[in-house]
């Protein structure tokens, strides 16, 4: 394997429906290696992994949705770090900036990640939770709970991984990515210092559309 995949990455998660897309996008931007990824700026070769590992490791739907994975009955992946140093090399990575990759569903599996890439910078991506749920309630693809009460308990799942994972000790910046659509910047520039990167003085330009065009989409599902 080459070593130069022993970066460790930038690991972005959060609930579903948070801006965690939004804040992926801009760390891109900003200098980290995304790879290929789809229109969630979720890298395409790495989520496959993922899928694979909740369809056939966990049995589980891979939407990370209902039922949730029991973080403390994990199967065990030794070559995780290995499989995606590989995609990663694959997608053309030389080793020569910090990668990032955006799930959701890390933070679900955290013990797992944590193992392969213990020095890991982690992102929790929060969003006022009455946002999420009506988000979830608007979005087609969000299906495993129909009421408010339903989203309102997966929400709160969410929220106790991230507190386990911030009490275990993991390297984790929480952000509100909301500030932004106001013009308040300060959190993500401190965030991309954090991260050590360059702040990209054209962030503020690019980041009206991606609010406004999120909304848009929200409000027409």
């Amino acid at each position: 394997m080459n070593q130069k995949t022993a970066y460790s990455p930038i690991l972005i998660t959060g609930i579903e429906r948070s801006g965690s897309s939004i804040v992926a996008k801009i760390i891109n931007k900003c200098g980290a290696y995304s790879g290929v990824v789809n229109e969630m700026h979720e890298n395409v070769s790495i989520k496959a992994v993922v899928d694979w590992y909740y369809r056939e490791r966990l049995l589980i739907s891979e939407k990370g949705q209902k039922p949730l994975p029991n973080t403390r009955r994990l199967p065990s992946v030794p070559d995780w770090r290995v499989s995606i140093s590989t995609l990663l090399l694959d997608q053309g990575y030389t080793g020569q900036q910090t990668w990032l990759y955006k799930s959701s569903r890390i933070a679900q599996i955290w013990p797992i990640w944590n193992q392969a890439y213990p020095n890991a910078k982690w992102i929790i991506v929060r969003r006022r939770t009455g946002d999420i749920i009506q988000s979830c309630l608007k979005t087609g693809f969000m299906k495993a709970y129909s009421d408010q009460v339903g989203w309102l308990g997966w929400i709160h799942e969410h929220e106790k991984l991230f507190v386990a994972m911030i009490e275990k000790g993991l390297n984790c910046k929480v952000i509100w990515p909301e500030r932004m659509a106001t013009g308040d910047f300060e959190q993500m520039q401190e965030t991309i210092e954090w991260l050590g990167l360059e702040w990209n003085d054209k962030i503020p330009e690019m980041i009206q559309p991606l609010f406004k065009n999120s909304l848009q989409k929200e409000r027409s599902l």
